[in-house]
């Protein structure tokens, strides 16, 4: 692997960076505070082409390769990971789910819409009783004579609010596990359809958070994403390119937690000197950049053998559980570095903290990614019983 980024690379990474810090930061701190899902600011994104980043140009899409989607997500992600939690939804879990699984009518009728952010997407697995366990669906799809009607409930959906699509993963056979298991692409824009906002979150505040009531939805055959017993197949590989996303959002906050504890360090005066000068801030701003740096080249590497087409489920989880654990630490840090004025939001290290601490849950809890690698390493499954 060339560490070296291409010319168009590091374009792509400084026009991200750019677009970042004149749209995002200033906006990330005033929506925090109000939980304000900005619309106008996902439309901006949708125009910069990163809501379908790894779409084919043919479906709409950007065309970008897993490595170049990553620098995208890392620099949104430093900017503010409400409105990473929107590109990683729409494009790595829903967007792919559809470009890898669906039919060609499929992916013509639905990737164009959600690359141009016409349409938002959701993610319909995680139910009130159904996490790290996603293949015991309570979710029930019962065929009828025109296609299918589901009854059940989703928690914990980004953008379920907002969605005017959501893949929706329901059990068409109780007995035959998760070989029964669909996912059906539901038009949004029915009775049955109840989404309600899950408030008083530690974080994400700009981030949009529903629950789900699914009662008597009606979807027709041709909306089914692959074959019955494909729906845990469809969810896994979803969440291998949710994974990589997260993962690189994360390095960057790291990133972020680095430069702003040393911007800090060297204006903030302690003693007659810069707390910059003092031996123990600097072993901080270290163990940042050391966290930073080794995240980093883990997601590049997954992005690297992702865009090579081989098998990365283990380095996408490795790259998750330590990209996820670091940017934990590396904003606990940073707030350290800040002091008191680091418990308060007139610095983004206090957002950051708050934000980062459901990465370490959602697409797979930290234990769950240590499961995944533990399996790969014994070639024994600990999440089936003995």
């Amino acid at each position: 692997m060339d560490f070296d980024l291409t010319d168009e690379q590091q374009l792509i990474r400084q026009t991200a960076r750019e677009f970042t810090d004149k749209e995002i930061v200033e906006r990330a701190k005033q929506n925090a505070r109000t939980h304000h899902f900005d619309l106008e600011l996902v439309k901006k994104i949708a125009d910069q082409g990163y809501l379908g980043a790894i779409v084919p140009r043919e479906y709409g899409g950007a065309g970008l390769g897993y490595l170049d989607y990553g620098l995208v997500v890392e620099e949104i992600g430093r900017g503010c990971s409400s409105v990473r939690t929107v590109i990683s939804v729409q494009t790595s879990l829903v967007c792919s789910a559809i470009l890898k699984w669906g039919t060609e009518e499929q992916k013509q009728r639905y990737l164009p819409k959600l690359c141009s952010g016409e349409w938002l997407g959701c993610f319909g697995l995680t139910e009130p009783d159904t996490g790290s366990d996603a293949a015991k669906q309570r979710t029930r799809a019962k065929k009828t004579d025109t296609g299918w009607v589901i009854n059940g409930a989703k928690m914990w959906i980004s953008m379920g609010n907002y969605a005017k699509l959501a893949l929706i993963f329901a059990q068409t056979d109780p007995d035959k596990g998760h070989r029964g298991l669909a996912c059906f692409m539901v038009d949004t824009d029915q009775h049955g359809y109840q989404p309600s906002a899950i408030e008083h979150k530690m974080g994400l505040h700009a981030s949009d958070t529903a629950a789900i009531s699914l009662e008597d939805v009606e979807v027709s055959d041709d909306q089914m994403l692959g074959e019955v017993g494909d729906g845990f197949k469809v969810a896994m590989s979803s969440l291998d390119s949710g994974r990589y996303s997260v993962a690189a959002g994360c390095v960057g906050i790291c990133q972020g937690c680095v430069e702003e504890s040393v911007k800090y360090a060297k204006e903030r005066e302690q003693f007659g000197k810069p707390i910059a000068s003092f031996q123990l801030v600097q072993a901080m701003i270290a163990d940042m950049v050391l966290k930073t740096d080794a995240s980093r080249m883990l997601v590049w590497r997954a992005g690297f053998l992702k865009d090579k087409g081989r098998p990365n489920t283990l380095e996408t989880s490795v790259a998750k559980l330590h990209a996820t654990e670091a940017a934990v630490e590396c904003s606990n840090t940073a707030i350290q570095v800040h002091g008191g004025a680091g418990y308060v939001d007139d610095h983004p290290v206090e957002r950051y903290f708050r934000d980062v601490r459901v990465t370490t849950l959602y697409e797979g809890t930290s234990q769950i990614q240590k499961l995944i690698i533990g399996r790969a390493m014994t070639g024994i499954n600990a999440l089936v019983p003995a």
